[in-house]
């Protein structure tokens, strides 16, 4: 039977708003059910291969890297490979504006990059371990607050500097890339015309698109129906509603246009994606 809702794991770090945990054991046939969290997660991976479902696409981190999942995001992990990676958990509040902002513009676009083996990340996260296992340590929240600011700047850094988009981070762009997303995130059932989220903008279609591009790669347009299919893709794996009545929760009165965007962009039918999933 399918489950009417996405398991949301929340309040899981009221002490100190930071968790970790050591990924060096095999975890296969212990892969979680999807979730999402009220948090942001890190995963700080110096070899092997991690092996992720993020938003119904598979992920694999491979060697040294590290990748962000966001609130909000469906996600499980699946398997790793003679891995040694950290978990990083950690309140939404700790994470500095200019990175969440970094991490806004590269959602569902570029979430995992490489770093170097010898990157002080590496060296960063074994700190804040140490600082999260001392339980009478003066400052602590102050302390690890400070730590996750900076694993947080250095993933967003990493990503900016991966990506060549260092010329706009914390400008201008970035921040109307970032809008463009919220706004999408909250009208998307309504709006679906980038004329549309431009006007809502006070700029031009045509400059949208061009900043969307050349911040995450891929047009306005793109992301828009992105946004679109990965909620007809909740609907579906998640609850037990016939795809017309998907079609209208996501504001097409036309269920068959619906039907055809679905297949369009997927390569598989609605009602064969449901069937597909166990």
């Amino acid at each position: 039977m399918k489950k009417e809702a996405i398991s949301l794991h929340r309040d899981e770090l009221k002490d100190v708003g930071v968790k970790l945990w050591r990924v060096s054991e095999p975890i296969k046939g212990r892969a979680q059910l999807a979730h999402r969290d009220d948090h942001f997660m890190f995963i700080i991976q110096q070899k092997g291969e991690f092996l992720w479902e993020l938003d119904f696409n598979e992920v694999k981190l491979s060697g040294p890297s590290v990748c962000f999942i966001a609130p909000g995001q469906v996600h499980r992990y699946i398997d790793v490979h003679q891995t040694d990676a950290w978990l990083v958990f950690a309140d939404m509040e700790l994470i500095p504006a200019e990175s969440r902002e970094i991490f806004e513009a590269n959602l569902n676009a570029r979430q995992i990059v490489n770093v170097e083996a010898d990157s002080p990340v590496f060296q960063l996260v074994e700190v804040l371990n140490a600082v999260v296992n001392k339980q009478a340590e003066p400052l602590q929240r102050s302390l690890l607050g400070s730590l996750i600011a900076s694993l947080a700047g250095m993933v967003a850094s990493k990503l900016v500097k991966d990506n060549q988009t260092a010329h706009v981070s914390g400008g201008q762009q970035y921040q109307l890339v970032v809008r463009f997303k919220q706004l999408l995130s909250e009208k998307f059932k309504e709006v679906k015309q980038v004329q549309a989220y431009a006007a809502l903008l006070n700029i031009t279609p045509l400059y949208l698109n061009e900043v969307v591009k050349a911040v995450t790669g891929f047009a306005a347009s793109y992301w828009i129906n992105q946004q679109v299919l990965l909620e007809a893709k909740r609907l579906l794996y998640y609850t037990s509603i016939d795809v017309k009545q998907v079609a209208f929760q996501l504001g097409y009165e036309d269920h068959a246009y619906f039907s055809r965007l679905f297949k369009k962009h997927t390569g598989i039918t609605a009602l064969g994606f449901r069937a597909s999933k166990p």
